[in-house]
């Protein structure tokens, strides 16, 4: 269970839309003054070096963010802009990005006073990586399952909720694991906002959790996945998001980002949305 490392996959094209999705949903819940209280599930390692052995490996990224990245100019949808500046942060004046940012930076550039950012790792080696960057940056680190940890958290102390769920999904024990701390956390707050990110394999297995979603009590949840227009012919053919409680007007805007780097097919992708369960 904790032989994933991100390091072999990360900027590749289903970060591309976690993190997307994640800037946006912040970006919007940011509109008003209160606080939120965010937290990141399984947070990985914070920064990734995609010039490293682990990320040349794979390669993932060249087909994700850095194309992203080579055609930023063409993006129409504004709200790709704030994403561009924080990979423009971390890559100032390198023509090909040489750094990809983990979610927990992608939450802590956002966070004003009063938000706060709860990770968790159980990972050794990504946890102690995650722990140096944390501290320099006033993020809490929590060594241990975050599904469990969430539920022992909540509800926040801020009046508003964000949550990132994306495990590695190496175990099938995992699928039903999210859908059940999903309600769960739902029940404990529910006008909170919730991002799930699974991928789409080639077995199937996606739907067995976002069967368990449909068959709960959960309301307000909307679909979005991308799939490779090229697919494996085995493992991860595309990469899928649930959010529950999108601010209004999300799906619009998030489709619309989504669109943006397919339907030129920059990112060989196609993309299909609509809401799991209705409003």
């Amino acid at each position: 269970m904790l032989s994933y490392l991100h390091a072999f996959h990360a900027g590749n094209f289903a970060d591309v839309q976690k993190h997307a999705g994640l800037t946006l949903a912040l970006s919007m819940m940011q509109a008003k003054p209160s606080a939120i209280a965010c937290f990141d599930t399984h947070a990985g390692s914070a920064i990734y070096d995609l010039a490293s052995e682990r990320a040349r490996k794979t390669a993932e990224a060249d087909a994700g963010v850095q194309k992203l990245w080579a055609g930023r100019s063409g993006l129409a949808s504004e709200d790709w802009q704030r994403v561009i500046r924080v990979l423009s942060r971390y890559n100032a004046g390198q023509g090909r990005l040489t750094v990809y940012p983990g979610s927990p930076v992608w939450f802590r550039h956002f966070l004003r006073s009063g938000d706060s950012l709860t990770a968790f790792e159980l990972h050794p080696t990504e946890r102690g990586q995650l722990a140096g960057w944390a501290a320099e940056n006033g993020v809490r680190v929590m060594h241990e399952d975050g599904l469990k940890g969430l539920l022992r958290h909540l509800p926040p102390s801020q009046p508003r909720l964000l949550v990132l769920i994306d495990p590695s999904y190496e175990i099938k024990s995992e699928y039903p694991e999210v859908a059940n701390t999903l309600q769960k956390a739902w029940q404990k707050c529910r006008h909170g906002v919730y991002l799930v990110w699974y991928p789409v394999l080639t077995s199937g297995a996606q739907t067995a959790l976002k069967q368990a979603v449909q068959d709960s009590r959960l309301r307000k949840v909307w679909c979005s996945e991308v799939c490779l227009d090229a697919p494996p012919e085995r493992g991860m053919t595309g990469s899928g998001m649930l959010v529950v409680n999108p601010p209004w007007g999300f799906d619009d805007r998030f489709s619309a980002m989504i669109d943006d780097v397919s339907e030129d097919q920059a990112l060989g992708l196609s993309h299909e949305c609509g809401w799991l369960i209705p409003e």
